[in-house]
């Protein structure tokens, strides 16, 4: 396990523990006033939607996450901060100065393919402790989770083709750049412009030339050979500060000859920034195999999507890598995830007392109980056939059938053959009683981990128009405790 203090330590400068809604600390000073003031209770961390119409997500912002539970703590400045609002006690205000969390963290790893109303993390804790959790837990998840999914669309297009992370520029502010960039190497990219993300990371950095580099010298021949003199073994130039084919690829072409090979070097890419990408990377692409220079590769950038690059590539564009920003790292086209926090259940006397929130809408009736989540494979074929939340505790044995129904109506369900199956629990341990517990894995490991988590993926749950639907249902029991609920909140709302 790799220390944490080498990514965090720019937390401590900062002390991000009052990054909270306000009405955590007002809940939880009613809760400290309150014989539930040591209540132990569970939350689930989940969403209702997929990004951009998508049939998945992919689930991101943990190893933040534990960063922030275990630098959570109220500071002398915090403490007088709140004092000053005239909200809080004192006997509240020391509770909080002497803060450490004591409860069980469990999620999903990092990188896994994830999808509407399971689980991403649950958590068991004292009700204040885990209400105090709440927005740092959120900002997190849906930030990341975001922009990995986004990340993980855009690579599915490219085909193979490397993706590189341009977005620092149009990031929301530091840390959305930052983390923006970690997250879509979860998604998959190559690498990505951000140096500090590179840094704090350890993700391949990477970066060239802009247009002010061209302009900065006479002519455009001695920017390219003033470059391919300083990076002779690594050298690409951005071809369309002037005219991409009059000017910018015969001068790209006159340094590869004139200076890169006879030194013993070739140049490595051009990149094109403007204009129809797909016309000039053919124009480009022939003048340099023309001139010897099938090695060369073809960079675009220039506000590029999954759309667009699906485009290019139907086109039969030659392109072999491209530059995405604004629409990777703001996810421009879904900006906003979504991801909610919920209670589950309280405990009394070690007895687990189910919880459900009830809505006009449908969608966002909750799943009570402190629960679990497995993921199904098919025996044969190791594609995932579904997940199902069960109530904690439940026994699922492959050797006996498997039935798996619908969230809402007990009619609509799939019966799994026994022996045909494989289960995966899902949610891994994090913290129990407050002490980490987790082997927080390299972010090149979580990268890899999940590139083999989507070969478990159906085409069909993958592609980006119309997606199949993938199955997240409920055991038997969890669905009769469900629908229970629901009629009894029903029962006592007409007796009213």
């Amino acid at each position: 396990m790799k220390s944490l203090d080498y990514k965090f330590d720019f937390r401590d400068e900062r002390n991000l523990s009052l990054v909270m809604d306000f009405y955590e600390l007002t809940m939880s000073q009613c809760y400290f006033n309150s014989e539930a003031r040591e209540r132990i209770v569970t939350f689930d961390l989940f969403y209702r939607k997929n990004p951009d119409t998508g049939g998945y997500a992919v689930f991101a912002g943990l190893e933040e996450i534990i960063g922030y539970i275990q630098n959570l703590h109220f500071e002398d400045e915090d403490i007088a901060y709140l004092r000053s609002l005239h909200k809080f006690s004192d006997a509240f205000l020391d509770y909080l100065r002497h803060f450490i969390f004591t409860g069980d963290i469990y999620a999903i790893k990092e990188g896994t393919p994830v999808f509407p109303y399971e689980p991403l993390i649950r958590v068991r804790a004292k009700i204040i402790e885990a209400q105090l959790l709440e927005t740092a837990m959120l900002l997190c998840v849906n930030h990341q989770t975001l922009i990995a999914t986004k990340a993980r669309r855009i690579v599915k297009a490219a085909k193979g083709r490397a993706i590189m992370e341009f977005g620092a520029r149009r990031a929301h502010n530091f840390d959305a750049a930052n983390y923006g960039a970690r997250a879509a190497y979860i998604g998959g990219v190559a690498g990505t412009a951000t140096t500090y993300a590179g840094q704090k990371f350890g993700m391949p950095v990477l970066g060239t030339m802009a247009h002010s580099f061209v302009q900065s010298f006479d002519n455009e021949y001695d920017a390219f050979l003033a470059y391919a003199k300083t990076y002779p073994d690594s050298c690409t130039v951005l071809l369309d500060t002037y005219d991409t084919l009059k000017s910018g690829l015969p001068n790209a072409i006159r340094v590869a000859k004139e200076y890169l090979e006879p030194n013993g070097y070739r140049m490595q890419g051009v990149r094109i920034d403007s204009g129809d990408m797909a016309y000039l990377s053919k124009k480009i692409r022939k003048a340099l195999d023309a001139a010897g220079m099938e090695d060369c590769n073809i960079v675009v950038s220039n506000s590029l999507d999954e759309y667009l690059i699906q485009s290019l590539i139907s086109q039969g564009a030659q392109i072999n890598s491209m530059g995405v920003g604004e629409n990777l790292v703001c996810s421009k086209s879904t900006p906003v995830f979504g991801g909610v926090y919920k209670m589950s259940a309280v405990y009394e006397d070690e007895k687990m007392i189910p919880k459900i929130k009830v809505s006009e809408n449908v969608e966002k009736v909750t799943n009570p109980a402190f629960k679990d989540l497995y993921r199904i494979y098919d025996k044969e074929t190791m594609k995932a056939i579904g997940d199902i939340m069960t109530v904690h505790g439940e026994v699922l044995d492959p050797n006996q059938d498997l039935t798996i129904y619908h969230q809402m109506n007990s009619w609509k369900n799939k019966t799994i053959p026994a022996g045909t199956y494989i289960i995966k629990d899902l949610l891994e341990p994090i913290f129990i009683n407050g002490e980490l517990v987790y082997d927080v894995p390299e972010l090149s490991a979580i990268r890899d981990y999940s590139e083999a988590e989507f070969s478990h993926m159906w085409d069909e749950i993958l592609r980006f128009e119309y997606p199949q639907t993938y199955y997240v249902d409920l055991s038997k029991k969890l669905l009769d405790l469900k629908l229970k609920m629901l009629e009894d909140v029903k029962h006592v709302n007409a007796n009213k």
